[in-house]
């Protein structure tokens, strides 16, 4: 930490201030982010579900049916893994900011505060972009799914004689069979 601060000329309070607070936006938006990733992974594996569910009660090919079921359990998995809780690191505890930074002047503070929110981002960087790679991952395999369940749906009804509509015949004339009506 010391070397990020001790290789800077002297800088002004107002100088630091500025850094502290474009460091802190910047740590705000990272864990915004987060977030965000978080809701759409736990939305991404509700639908995952819910189109798992739309198929398992459906008459459909199926080697196509289980190729879909296994990109949404892939999809499943990703989303998962997306959402998992991580640790990510944030600007000191309460209780060390307190006892190490209370006693130093204030630009000693501010730059020692500000060597230490550049660790975090940099530590939570990674992290951050291993979550998104997940999550796209996680969108690709549930698009594959779907792909693949349409074809599934497809194909099976479409294998089906063209006069029999989802079980349904159509309804009797009451005429023998070759005779029109004139």
């Amino acid at each position: 930490m010391n070397d990020v601060t001790n290789k800077r000329p002297d800088l002004s309070i107002d100088t630091l201030e500025l850094i502290n607070s474009e460091l802190t936006g910047r740590l705000a938006r990272q864990a915004e982010s987060g977030a965000r990733i978080d809701t759409q992974a736990g939305l991404l594996v509700g639908y995952v579900g819910a189109a798992s569910a739309f198929l398992a009660v459906r008459h459909s090919q199926p080697v196509l049916t289980w190729l879909a079921f296994a990109a949404f359990a892939v999809a499943a998995g990703l989303g998962i893994a997306a959402y998992a809780v991580g640790t990510y690191q944030d600007v000191p505890d309460p209780r060390r900011l307190f006892n190490v930074y209370a006693p130093r002047p204030k630009s000693a503070a501010l730059a020692a505060l500000a060597a230490r929110r550049v660790v975090a981002f940099e530590a939570n960087a990674p992290k951050h972009q291993r979550k998104a790679s997940l999550w796209w991952a996680s969108v690709t395999a549930l698009m594959i799914g779907v792909a693949l369940m349409f074809a599934a749906l497809y194909v099976h009804t479409g294998s089906h004689d063209r006069a029999v509509s989802h079980g349904v015949r159509p309804a009797a004339t009451g005429r023998p069979a070759g005779l029109t009506e004139d």
